[in-house]
């Protein structure tokens, strides 16, 4: 397992390296001038000149990736001229945010999508497989920002059942003390149930938008997995040997129809880690979506470089986890390895 880790990890690295690259010239290559953008608009020539001299952007182009790349082995991402905070700093605390938002998005969908797909293939052509049909099909129509508007318009305008969609928390409570950075689970540790229950109401439609997004592709590919597997011989053998239908469809069904659906998981985690810069401006969610298209909006390089590898370092340990949850599930991918 240890070499399996050892020879994803060599393979990730020219992917980090690109990465780096691709970056670093596509900042540069972005409209505006943030010299000018910082000096402000009164500012003259001379003034404009001074502060690009003083962020490093008179030097050659090479010369200003050999030092990103000095900075960067350092561990130091630069610093962030809108907010004035290293990008790490900012990074770190945004950062808590963001994952709880992907990760409850997330975990919502897997609980109603696995269900709904080992109904839809064990009742085909029923009810409840045409709407998983249908819930799948709207999940993948209906961009992610689209959904949330639509959910904000109708539970918080016309309905009045959820909170203002603006940050974590309401602006009358006390965040929880700092433990992990979860609102969630740093006020459960601290007993806060009125930052837990505000939390809980700031966070659903957020995540409910996250969950819509990614639970149809995660239900269409359990339900094709489940329908394959269902009709091998091994599964007919275990009925024929009366076992329940919950034992052959959980116990035997299910856990050979689960590599493929894991392999959808990590791709819907990474379409998240995307999605919810979309999401946390519709909402005000104060995470690094939202930190990224401000500093993007306003030409600041340093931290739209740090989002972009931040989210390939963790799209490369999701794909690390996949490979190494794949082992569990089969140990035929141990041997192979």
């Amino acid at each position: 397992m240890m070499s399996l880790v050892f020879k994803r990890l060599l393979v990730a690295l020219p992917s980090l390296v690109g990465v780096v690259i691709v970056t670093f010239l596509l900042t540069r290559a972005l409209p505006g001038d943030p010299a000018a953008y910082f000096a402000g608009p009164a500012a003259t020539t001379e003034a404009i000149e001074q502060v690009r001299v003083k962020l490093g952007l008179d030097k050659p182009l090479l010369t200003q990736f050999m030092l990103y790349c000095r900075d960067l082995v350092r561990g130091d991402l630069g610093a962030s001229l809108t907010t004035g905070q290293s990008v790490v700093s900012d990074i770190k605390a945004r950062l808590p945010a963001s994952a709880e938002l992907t990760l409850v998005g997330l975990i919502v969908s897997i609980v109603i999508a696995l269900p709904l797909g080992i109904l839809a293939a064990t009742k085909p052509n029923s009810w409840i497989d045409h709407v998983c049909r249908i819930v799948t099909t709207a999940g993948v129509s209906l961009p992610v920002f689209f959904t949330g508007l639509i959910l904000v318009y109708v539970f918080y305008y016309l309905l009045g059942w959820a909170p203002s969609p603006l940050g974590r928390l309401d602006v009358f409570l006390t965040p929880p003390r700092n433990i992990t950075g979860f609102y969630l689970i740093d006020s459960a540790l601290t007993g806060n149930g009125e930052a837990f229950v505000g939390s809980v109401k700031q966070l659903f439609l957020p995540a409910m938008t996250m969950a819509i997004f990614s639970l149809a592709p995660i239900a269409r590919m359990t339900r094709a997995s489940m329908l394959a597997v269902l009709s091998s011989d091994f599964v007919r053998t275990a009925r024929a040997s009366g076992l329940s239908t919950f034992t052959v469809v959980v116990t035997y069904a299910f856990r050979n129809a689960m590599l493929p659906v894991i392999t959808t998981l990590g791709m819907v985690f990474s379409f998240l880690l995307g999605a919810n810069v979309l999401v946390e401006k519709v909402f005000a969610w104060p995470g690094i979506g939202s930190y990224a298209v401000e500093a993007l909006i306003a030409s600041d390089f340093a931290p739209v470089q740090g989002f972009v590898l931040t989210m390939a370092v963790m799209y490369v340990a999701l794909n690390l986890a996949i490979d190494l949850l794949y082992g569990f599930i089969d140990p035929r991918v141990r041997l192979e390895a």
